[in-house]
């Protein structure tokens, strides 16, 4: 597959800068593969787009992770934290400004300690993250509730940016579904850009997950399984094919991917020259996804992390 498959046109006011009121206030667009009809639903109306399904989330939660904070001799300096490495309060992180940075410098609780390529760094954090939701760059206005960046299942910290499709639901809309949860801590590998002209030259980086053996139990036996995001996705197709319950995935799924254990996606709409477009196009179809993609922006739906969702059947 070509990089400009995975292109489109957004015009910029719908870039969703704010979650709807309220969490299953957004909007649902519904694609059912075999028919090809599509419907335009509210998300609080999920349960009766469903025939069973055992819904599949990602319980991950985001970690405090943007670091303010002040340079050796003044000036502003960002360190973003991606992993951690050890017990020892060693991380892997983001730091910037680059060309200002040193092995052996301190940042307030922060002590970079080697450059890793590509603006990463080893580092040591003093105590545990205490900074700020690492919203992405294209969200410009503040959040006011920094648990609207959380799902309300959210339990094990480690993720460096949320799993989006879960945003939606409420506790009252979980209860009417039967849930399963699997754990995969996003990176920022997730969310970057493709630059390679064919995707089969890109190299997406590994991401940690975990499964308790008694949710694989049911989530392998269920007739049909509903993965909510493309993170819960990659989790399944992982197990699926073998892999162990607990580990790290490099599963990059594009068209022609086979999917084993998942038969429905929840997900909201993605950037464009990414790689969770292109899951999406593995699952829906290249030509139905740039299609239901065309009709989402003429039906003026929100697009991106605080944006609405979207369901393939």
């Amino acid at each position: 597959m070509k990089r400009a498959e995975l292109e489109y046109s957004l015009p910029p006011e719908l870039i969703a800068q704010h979650p709807a009121e309220r969490r299953d206030d957004s909007r649902l667009l519904v694609f059912e593969k075999a028919s090809g009809e599509v419907r335009h639903r509210l998300f609080r109306e999920l349960p009766e787009e469903l025939s069973g399904e055992l819904v599949a989330v990602n319980d991950s939660r985001v970690v405090p992770a943007r670091l303010r904070l002040e340079r050796p001799g003044g000036g502003e300096a960002e360190v973003l934290l991606l992993e951690p490495l050890n017990g020892r309060g060693e991380w892997e992180g983001l730091a910037r400004p680059r060309r200002r940075l040193k092995p052996g410098q301190r940042l307030g609780p922060v002590e970079l300690l080697e450059q890793l390529g590509g603006g990463r760094w080893r580092l040591r954090l003093d105590g545990e993250p205490d900074g700020e939701a690492p919203l992405p760059p294209y969200i410009t206005e503040p959040l006011d509730d920094p648990e609207r960046y959380q799902t309300v299942y959210a339990e094990p910290e480690g993720s460096a940016a949320a799993p989006t499709a879960g945003l939606h639901f409420t506790p009252e809309l979980l209860a009417k579904l039967d849930i399963e949860r699997v754990t995969l801590h996003v990176g920022l590998d997730t969310f970057r850009p493709i630059t390679a002209d064919d995707l089969a030259d890109h190299e997406i980086h590994s991401e940690r997950y975990v499964v308790a053996p008694k949710a694989w139990k049911r989530i392998h036996a269920a007739k049909r399984v509903l993965a909510v995001g493309t993170t819960t996705v990659r989790v399944l197709e992982s197990l699926a094919r073998g892999a162990p319950l607990a580990g790290r995935t490099d599963l990059f799924i594009t068209p022609g991917f086979e999917f084993r254990r998942t038969d429905a996606l929840l997900t909201n709409f993605h950037l464009p020259g990414s790689t969770l477009l292109a899951l999406v196009m593995a699952f829906a179809g290249v030509e139905e996804t740039h299609r239901l993609y065309e009709l989402a922006i003429a039906e003026r739906y929100r697009f991106y992390s605080f944006g609405d969702a979207m369901l393939v059947r």
